[in-house]
């Protein structure tokens, strides 16, 4: 089992670059599946909140009152 692990890793790592034609075209898709796969795991973080909006409402107000 830990020999069919590495062999996956070094085809995906390295494939594109040491195998010709098909198998090579194959590793970067499979390279580019996983990559996409593991990025699709971490979503984007939006804030609910606006975190400057109380600074950027105190220096209106203070602007304001010159």
């Amino acid at each position: 089992m830990p020999i069919i692990f590495i062999g996956f890793v070094l085809f995906v790592a390295g494939g594109d670059q040491v195998f010709p034609g098909a198998v090579g075209k194959a590793s970067t898709q499979t390279r580019t599946t996983v990559n996409n796969f593991f990025i699709g795991l971490f979503p984007t973080w939006k804030p609910k909140t606006n975190p400057y909006e109380r600074t950027e409402r105190k220096l209106r107000e203070v602007e304001e009152k010159k």
